[in-house]
């Protein structure tokens, strides 16, 4: 998925050196794909065009887009990115796309957990991902929408205050970072509190979680307002939105640095996905992405998504 990041040039460190740094940046793309796309499950869009439009995908297996339809597939319990009752921030830009398309949109719910991309997108049962890494590998990705990050997220009434992975206070406190799926996959945080010797304190959330509870990425985010742990380490939408739901009062800051070496981002550029080849519907989504802006941002401000302006976006 960041394959801009994989371009990156390297000094020479030796064979051993360059193993560890690919299993480390394999380990943040896995995490991004899912982490960064929380919700980021997306738009898909018709044609402007009232006609059917096909593409053909690199197994040569034509995919027709019905015309007047903006075909979106999307996780149906994943707030704040989408849910089945149109709640959550995805599912509002889905609308603003579908009127400057003078399309209407139309769903395909499919849980994000493993094969998501294979059985909506690259099946043809869908046409835009709204929320992926740009650069991602499985599509042909829009310029990027907005750019987000890692944060740390804490109750307001313990004062933690921390602002960066460096901070000696991590060392003593309950710390709760998400890992992926069932093989305990580490998400970026993990890998970075692994190289400072932060270890025996860290509790593991599932990102997948319980699927038959509401929300199921949620679930550290309630373990910071309940006392269960004293800071968790999460990606900025998902904290952003639930802190501002919580009836404790959270604080939400973004982690420093940025990028930790070697090499591991934690502020990644969020695009829009479709099938690779179909660069006309790419296009018109980017000009879409470019006339709705300002609301764009409005909804992405309205459910406290962390924005981060310029900077080294992966």
């Amino acid at each position: 998925m960041c394959s801009r990041f994989l371009k990156k040039s390297y000094s020479r460190k030796g064979a051993k050196e360059q193993r560890k740094v690919q299993r480390i940046l394999l380990a943040a793309r896995q995490a991004l794909r899912l982490c960064a796309f929380a919700g980021v499950m997306l738009f898909l869009a018709g044609c402007a065009s009232k006609k059917d439009s096909t593409i053909t995908t690199a197994a040569a297996q034509p995919i027709t887009r019905p015309a007047g339809v903006l075909r979106v597939c999307a996780d149906p319990n994943n707030l704040p990115f989408s849910n089945d009752r149109l709640e959550g921030f995805e599912n509002k830009i889905a609308d603003l796309l579908a009127q400057d398309l003078g399309e209407r949109v139309e769903y395909t719910w499919w849980a994000q957990r493993r094969g998501f991309f294979r059985n909506t997108l690259k099946a043809g049962m869908c046409d835009v991902v709204i929320g992926v890494p740009a650069g991602f590998e499985m599509a042909l990705t829009t310029k990027p929408y907005y750019r987000s990050t890692y944060v740390f997220l804490s109750r307001k009434d313990r004062h933690l205050d921390v602002k960066s992975f460096d901070d000696p206070v991590l060392k003593k406190l309950r710390i709760g970072v998400q890992i992926i799926g069932d093989d305990q996959s580490n998400a970026p945080p993990a890998h970075a509190l692994t190289r400072r010797n932060i270890v025996e304190n860290v509790k593991g959330f599932t990102l997948y979680g319980d699927y038959s509870q509401s929300n199921p990425p949620a679930r550290i985010v309630d373990a910071v307002a309940k006392g269960d742990i004293d800071l968790a380490i999460v990606w900025g939408p998902l904290a952003g939105y639930f802190a501002k739901q919580s009836r404790v009062p959270m604080q939400v800051v973004a982690v420093s640095p940025q990028i930790d070496q070697p090499f591991l981002p934690f502020v990644f550029d969020i695009a829009m996905g479709v099938r690779r080849g179909d660069q006309e519907l790419r296009d018109q989504l980017e000009q879409v992405l470019e006339k709705r802006r300002p609301e764009i941002d409005r909804i992405l401000e309205e459910y406290r998504v962390p924005k981060v302006q310029g900077g080294d976006g992966v």
